[in-house]
Formats: C-alpha cells, sequence, structure tokens
C-alpha cells in the first residue's frame, strides 16, 4: 500500500517537471529554476503561464476525481460520474450562455456562472430525487435525461450566436488554455474547504454501501448523508468546470483507478481518487500542449479517447446494474 502511494507521488512529480520543461519553448531544468527564483528572460513563460496551468491541473483533476467516488458513492453505482448525471452539462449550459450573450463578460464571472449552472442541476436532481422517490439507479438515469437536455440547449446557443462559437467551443471541450493565477483561488478554497468535509462523510459512504437498511439501523440519516455527498460532490466538479471546461471522464477513471490500486474504504478512496485525478488532467495537459507546438489540443479530448473505451469496457463489465 505505502509502495502504491510513494509511486503516485513520484509519477506526479516527474509529470509535473515534463510538464514545466515542455511547450513551444523548450526549457531545461536550469533555467525552470532561475525563472521561479529569480525571473529573467523566462519569467512569464514558467511563472505566467507554465506554473500557473501546473497547479490549476492538479486541482481540477482533484475536484473532478473526488465528485466522483462521492457520485458512486451515493449512487452505488460505478458507472456514475459528474459527466453523467447533468453537473457538468449545467455548468457547461451557463457558462455557453455567458460567452455567447455575453461575450464582453469579466473572466471572473465564468467560474461563478458554471457554478451556478452546476449547483442548479444538482439541487435540482435532488428535488427531482426526493419528491418522486427515486432508488439511485434511476436518480443517474435522470442525471443523464438533463444532461442530454441541457446538450441541446447549448447546440441551439452555439448555433444562434456563431460569432462566440470559437470561444464556447474552446471551453467546452476542456483545455487550460489561457488559465492563470486569477481562476486558482476558486478552485484551491473550494478543495481546501470541501475535501475535509467528503472525508467526514466517508466512514458514512462505507456504512451506506452495505445497504439502506443496514445504514439506517447503524444510525445514519440515509437521506441527508446522501444529500451532503452528492452536493459537495455538485461544487466540487461546477469548480473544476469552471476552471477547465468540460474535462470528460476524469471523474469516473479516477475513483475506479483508486479502488483498484487503494480499495473499497472511503477515505483511501478520495485521497486516491483526488491523486489520480490530478495525475490525469496534468498529463492531459502536459501532452495537449506538447504534442504539436505552437498547435494546442483540448486536454478534454485527450481525456475522451481514453475515458470513452473504459466507459464502454465499464458498461460490459456492469451490464447487470
Amino acid at each position: 500500500m505505502n509502495t502504491r502511494w510513494i509511486t503516485l507521488a513520484l509519477l506526479t512529480i516527474i509529470i509535473a517537471i515534463v510538464s514545466m520543461l515542455t511547450g513551444v519553448a523548450n526549457l531545461s531544468i536550469t533555467q525552470v529554476v532561475s525563472a521561479i527564483v529569480a525571473g529573467g528572460e523566462f519569467d512569464f513563460v514558467v511563472n505566467q503561464y507554465r506554473l500557473p496551468r501546473l497547479i490549476l491541473a492538479l486541482g481540477v483533476g482533484a475536484g473532478l476525481g473526488i465528485s466522483g467516488a462521492l457520485v458512486q458513492g451515493v449512487i452505488r453505482n460505478p458507472l456514475a460520474s459528474p459527466d453523467l448525471i447533468g453537473v457538468s452539462a449545467g455548468a457547461g449550459f451557463v457558462a455557453t450562455l455567458l460567452l455567447t450573450v455575453f461575450p464582453g463578460a469579466p473572466v471572473w464571472s465564468l467560474p461563478i456562472a458554471a457554478m451556478i449552472g452546476g449547483v442548479s442541476v444538482g439541487l435540482l436532481l435532488i428535488v427531482i430525487a426526493k419528491q418522486a422517490n427515486l432508488p439511485p439507479a434511476r436518480m443517474a438515469l435522470t442525471g443523464i435525461a438533463i444532461s442530454a437536455f441541457l446538450a441541446s440547449g447549448i447546440d441551439y446557443l452555439l448555433v444562434v450566436h456563431p460569432i462566440e462559437i470559437n470561444t464556447a467551443m474552446i471551453w467546452l471541450t476542456g483545455s487550460l488554455w489561457g488559465r492563470g493565477w486569477e481562476q486558482m483561488p476558486f478552485i484551491w478554497i473550494g478543495l481546501l474547504t470541501l475535501l475535509p468535509y467528503s472525508m467526514w462523510l466517508a466512514w458514512r459512504l462505507d456504512i451506506i454501501g452495505l445497504g439502506d437498511e443496514s445504514a439506517i439501523s447503524l444510525g445514519i440519516e440515509l437521506d441527508r448523508v446522501q444529500a451532503a455527498a452528492l452536493m459537495s460532490a455538485v461544487m466540487l466538479a461546477s469548480l473544476s468546470v469552471s476552471i477547465a471546461g468540460t474535462i470528460s471522464f476524469v471523474g469516473l477513471l479516477a475513483p475506479h483507478l483508486s479502488r483498484l490500486l487503494f480499495g473499497h474504504n472511503h477515505k483511501a478512496l478520495l485521497i486516491g481518487a483526488a491523486s489520480i485525478g490530478a495525475l490525469l488532467v496534468l498529463i492531459a495537459d502536459t501532452i495537449a500542449r506538447g504534442i504539436a507546438p505552437p498547435i494546442e489540443l483540448p486536454a478534454g479530448v485527450l481525456t475522451s479517447v481514453i475515458g470513452a473505451p473504459y466507459f464502454i469496457f465499464l458498461l460490459k463489465r456492469y451490464k447487470g446494474w
């Protein structure tokens, strides 16, 4: 177990170093360290471009990983993720609405708009599930329906406002291009606030995993814990999407890989999902920047290339769910 944590940490450090060296200007470790310490010739490239992107990639990936683990813990379906229950679509719809209808809106308004969209969909899902007394599996199906509806709304906005389509498409495909220090407080304050709360929920999710009747008999307030965990997941996913757009499948992949490496205990699972999610987004962003500079691919395209086949594999594996 300790070896796996150490290996994951070392791999993240190695990819972080590669990320700082890679781009249109290939730098040496000496040049990077010199720029961080003393500024100089490569101050802008290192301190205003690559370093904030690296830190944001780690935060966005961690947020998506924790969110996915919480969603799967609540819905008790290994195929559940923030993408599938409509949170990413909600954030994407409101953000696209802002980018197309109010193209001159200030930079800080985009994360707030995306947060409003994601949280609104999360609240709607909770209300529908409570009013209709939906079981977890049907809650996931309801989220998929909401997601499909909002996706059609996004398509409509892009067709009606073709002039602003480029800006919206870059954001919708998931990218850290153009992101910097001004976005940092949104994701990291959210993580530092919601991660401890998620860890507090961890043992309760372990008990819920035993079944509703067992959890209630052991004193767990089922509806309250599920709502709290789902809202934490929604807020983390919304924060991540608000920064980097819709980077698909990280919320699905990270919890699965964490479960394979660290088991089903939610405390280890959440930390593992955060670490693996951070690593996945960092790898995707590094490849997106370094594969064919100065052209930059959206990081979300790369995560989809990996995530879509894995999702098909999971569909076949869990066809009885």
